[in-house]
């Protein structure tokens, strides 16, 4: 991005910016400030520091005429990234709105997205990410796929020199917290569901679930002659002979494989399409008939062919103490309880694990990184029980951590581990609810790391404040910046969730910008081409700054290296190893690349204030 301060008339030194195509075939973003407000500016191309006491630099445009380098150094004097600094870069992306491909698989606002991503790309992001969905592109038939509509946004993508996070997106959009929209699931598949509704996560009611479906089938042959696991894999490999170019070109760097409800390796424990409502601890969802005759033959083979599925674990919207599953009985103590958490969350695990070595298989020797996606549960994180994690799938106790052998699972294939609610803080939740969102996301992380694989993470919910962001820098590297080289611990990357006119507007945008920045670590590439040069002459009263996001990610650690075949399976054992707990890594009290705090909402305003009057 280069950002222009014009030293032209206070007349013309309006708050809005413009963004016109330069000769480089880059956006302009043309910034206006009072010289009040441009007294620090952090470098001129070829570090050529100015500092502006009292607008003096404005009120004589031969100051800044006179600061620019000479056609000669133009050439041949370019200075690159800080490199001890670029070691803490992270990367950020932002996530797509859901029906940026629409139900009927068309392109929605060419010109609109295009925009819009043009201004992103300006503000320096990295990337986007968006849901690749089965319903849309298979909609018409087994193996009829259509992928004409995401090639065209792809293009976009390419044209707006980003990169693309992709998500193999097997699931239902609508149901959620956050869905705005309804794609279902292939309507095919749906019918098929019709004549045997048991393909569908079902909870002890007999209430059915059909966003996406169950693990009980991913072997079962019910899809004209192909199991749930083939028809995920196929999708795959549609994908990429279709996309055959844009990987090979590495525009898609990440495919995230969708696991479940949401995308997400877990159970829908908690729909809001049944009822549910936060804070509620959710139901266990395994009474299809598959996961049913899986669960009897797994207790007659140890022995117990009388134990049965929970029938006292409550409702959805129940609390941890208001049943006997996990409040006064502590079923979930009992050996009945730990062989059915056991059962439940090993089924998952085994479900990830399954469709990640398809996955691997597809996209063997691609220059991808594959991804799955965790959801963050922090409500009752902090009561003994952990309710609703152990209703999704994830049987995570104090004494037991339910997802270091995720971690251990997705390292055999070479996988990042992507978590959410990195934006969460526990002051701003509900104190009833017992939540536990930092804890959740150190232990997490931690876990991550131990196994040695890279975490990536998202926010749970949209913010455009400070708060929200400068969590998400201090989980993106817990222990700060290290100015030698590469920090301690630093996350993957971080996804923005999600764009949005709300996101592009006013002071939030100019916030998110700040943002991008940080976690960028501040880097701010210099270089000045003759072609910019020219235009500088062109303009002797204007300064031109180029800021951008680094295109070359071994530059900050990060080597895509072609995709390797996964790791040999791991044993039970393996995984029962991990759930030993370990104490999380140490986190700072707060981000040493802020973007500000109450002061700086203060002056947000206080600008908001002065603008709208001198309007």
């Amino acid at each position: 991005m280069m950002s222009i301060l014009n030293s032209a008339s206070p007349a013309e030194m309006g708050l809005k910016c413009k963004f016109f195509r330069g000769e480089l075939g880059w956006d302009l973003t043309v910034v206006n400030h009072r010289v009040q407000e441009a007294r620090q500016v952090e470098r001129l191309s070829y570090g050529k520091a100015l500092s502006f006491s009292s607008g003096s630099a404005f009120k004589n445009p031969k100051a800044v005429a006179s600061a620019v380098p000479t056609e000669s150094e133009a050439k041949t004097s370019p200075r690159a990234y800080d490199e001890k600094m670029l070691a803490n870069y992270v990367p950020i992306y932002v996530m797509l709105p859901l029906d940026v491909v629409t139900v009927d698989n068309t392109l929605k606002d060419e010109d609109g997205i295009e925009q819009q991503l043009k201004k992103l790309s300006a503000a320096g992001i990295d990337g986007i990410m968006v849901d690749v969905w089965w319903g849309i592109v298979e909609s018409k038939g087994p193996k009829q796929y259509d992928w004409t509509a995401y090639r065209s946004l792809f293009q976009i993508v390419q044209r707006c020199n980003l990169k693309i996070q992709a998500i193999m997106s097997f699931h239902q959009c609508g149901g959620n917290v956050g869905d705005a929209v309804n794609i279902p699931i292939p309507q095919w598949v749906l019918g098929i569901g019709e004549k045997d509704p048991d393909i569908f996560y079902t909870n002890k009611n007999g209430n059915r679930n059909r966003e996406c479906l169950t693990i009980g089938v991913s072997n079962q042959p019910l899809f004209y002659g192909r199991t749930a696991v083939q028809m995920y894999s196929d999708y795959m490999k549609s994908f990429r002979e279709s996309m055959s170019d844009f990987l090979e070109s590495e525009l898609i760097i990440d495919i995230e494989v969708g696991l479940g409800p949401a995308g997400e390796l877990r159970y829908p424990s908690y729909p809001e399409s049944q009822g549910w409502v936060f804070p509620g601890i959710g139901e266990f969802q395994c009474y299809d008939k598959y996961l049913k005759a899986d669960f009897k033959e797994a207790a007659i083979n140890v022995g117990h062919p009388e134990w049965e599925l929970p029938d006292n674990a409550g409702s959805y919207n129940a609390t941890p103490e208001s049943t006997e599953f996990f409040g006064p009985n502590r079923t979930y103590l009992t050996n009945r309880g730990k062989f059915f958490l056991t059962w439940y969350s090993n089924k998952l695990i085994t479900h990830g694990d399954q469709i990640m070595d398809e996955a691997n298989k597809v996209f063997l020797g691609c220059r991808v990184k594959l991804a799955a996606k965790v959801a963050g549960i922090h409500w009752w994180y902090k009561d003994d029980s952990h309710a609703t994690e152990l209703t999704s799938g994830y049987y995570n106790l104090n004494d037991r951590d339910g997802y270091r052998p995720i971690a251990r699972m997705l390292s055999r294939h070479h996988a990042i581990f992507n978590f959410t609610c990195l934006e969460m803080r526990d002051s701003e939740q509900t104190a009833a609810a017992k939540c536990g969102p930092e804890e959740l996301v150190q232990q997490v992380l931690s876990g991550g790391w131990r196994e040695k694989i890279e975490v990536a993470g998202e926010n749970a919910l949209s913010r455009y404040d400070r708060a929200g962001y400068n969590q998400i820098l201090l989980n993106a590297r817990p222990n700060g910046v290290n100015r030698d080289g590469p920090p301690k611990l630093k996350m993957y990357g971080i996804t923005y969730l999600r764009l949005s006119d709300n996101l592009l507007n006013g002071n939030n945008f100019k916030i998110f910008k700040t943002f991008v920045k940080k976690m960028h670590a501040d880097q701010v590439k210099k270089t000045l081409t003759k072609s910019l040069y020219k235009s500088l002459l062109r303009c002797p009263n204007t300064l031109f700054l180029v800021q951008d996001h680094c295109a070359d990610s071994r530059k900050y650690g990060q080597c895509l290296d072609p995709l390797e075949r996964s790791n040999p399976k791991l044993s039970i054992e393996d995984l029962l190893e991990a759930t030993e707990p370990m104490k999380p890594f140490p986190w700072d009290k707060e981000t040493d690349m802020s973007v500000g705090g109450a002061l700086a909402d203060f002056f947000d305003k206080f600008i908001e204030k002065i603008t709208s009057i001198l309007k």
